[in-house]
């Protein structure tokens, strides 16, 4: 009877395992799984089991199929976690992954002790790729996300505009939005990418740089509160408040035109001023005073009138206002000096899709 031996973390058991499993008995009669001890999966991932080793046993023992379950606790840092108990077993064959980083030691072993060596696609084509990881990370997505308000100093998060004389000011907002429910215009200036990157388990600040956007969209909507970040590569937090000066006073309308921020990168545009509004409204942050915020605010419009976009309509009683994300169209910021005046221009220009947006803050 010959036998076949497979080895894995195998954290989460999951249909793709189980279909690794059967191709795998295919190249034999008898099947040996190995698992890793909790002091080797430590060493591989960094990181604790997800479920006790115990029970990931019983599991293993459970599937009709599996002669047999050990457990591999050689710390080897070429993947041969175990070279012991396999020599032991003596199987005819080893049977790995497509995907093996150790592909090249464990073939080495393998023929310096006479067993076979085969290679299986990880997930068979029945299912889509799916590993312990992007489990884990489903487990931790949120059901629902607030999408954000850049205040001062956009595009200084797109790494080649960085600045070290610049930050980025921007405040997570509700009402949330979630993959059912998404109540704003799409394509609108108000990270809505970022947000559905993390609502769909994604890293989201990979997503945007990838999009040849900046990460100031999934770094705030992760963050939430009223945050400053330092212009750079990667997102790096000054300062956060939970926005309360903010609150009953920032609304959006929408312009009635959606635009594409990955095609204004390259637009010309005044990164002096920016900077410079960047920092005066990190000051307002600093201090916590509402005027400094929206001077920074309505600086950063003036490199959008600049850039060449059209003036916002004059509206009442505000205090600041600008284009959202890359401009152009989308969602227009405006905040005013109350509740009163705010709540007044909703009810009044309903008709634009003016909507009221609170500062948002995750205090769990």
């Amino acid at each position: 009877m010959s036998k076949v031996f497979v080895s894995g973390c195998y954290d989460i058991i999951h249909a793709g395992h189980i279909e690794f499993f059967k191709e795998a008995l295919k190249q034999g009669d008898k099947l040996v799984v190995c698992i890793p001890s909790d002091e080797v999966l430590y060493q591989y991932k960094k990181r604790r089991p997800s479920i006790p080793i115990e029970h990931k046993i019983e599991i293993l023992n459970n599937i009709s199929f599996i002669d047999e379950v050990v457990i591999g606790g050689n710390l080897d840092k070429n993947g041969l976690n175990f070279k012991d108990i396999i020599i032991k077993i003596s199987p005819d064959v080893l049977v790995v992954t497509s995907d093996d980083k150790f592909e090249k030691s464990k073939r080495k072993f393998c023929t310096k002790h006479n067993i076979g060596y085969v290679k299986l696609e990880k997930t068979p084509p029945k299912f889509d790729p799916i590993s312990t990881s992007s489990i884990l990370n489903n487990i931790k997505t949120p059901n629902e996300a607030p999408l954000r308000v850049d205040l001062a100093g956009g595009w200084l998060d797109v790494p080649e505009h960085a600045r070290d004389d610049g930050f980025i000011v921007n405040c997570a907002i509700s009402p949330t939005v979630s993959l059912h429910n998404w109540p704003y215009e799409t394509q609108s200036g108000l990270g809505g990418s970022g947000a559905w990157a993390l609502l769909n388990g994604k890293d989201g600040v990979q997503s945007e740089l990838d999009l040849g956007v900046g990460w100031q969209d999934p770094a705030v909507i992760k963050e939430t509160g009223l945050c400053v970040w330092k212009s750079g590569e990667k997102p790096h937090l000054i300062l956060k408040r939970n926005g309360d000066i903010l609150k009953g006073k920032m609304a959006l309308h929408y312009t009635g035109i959606s635009h594409d921020t990955p095609s204004y990168v390259k637009n010309n545009r005044d990164y002096n001023l920016l900077a410079r509004s960047s920092r005066l409204a990190y000051t307002g942050v600093q201090n916590n005073n509402l005027e400094q915020i929206c001077a920074g605010i309505n600086m950063n419009y003036e490199v959008q009138l600049k850039e060449g976009m059209n003036a916002s309509p004059v509206i009442e009683n505000t205090i600041a206002t600008k284009y959202c994300g890359g401009g152009f169209g989308g969602y227009i910021l405006s905040v005013f000096y109350n509740k009163i005046d705010r709540d007044k221009f909703i009810n009044n220009y309903q008709h634009f899709g003016a909507i009221k947006i609170e500062p948002y803050l995750n205090e769990i």
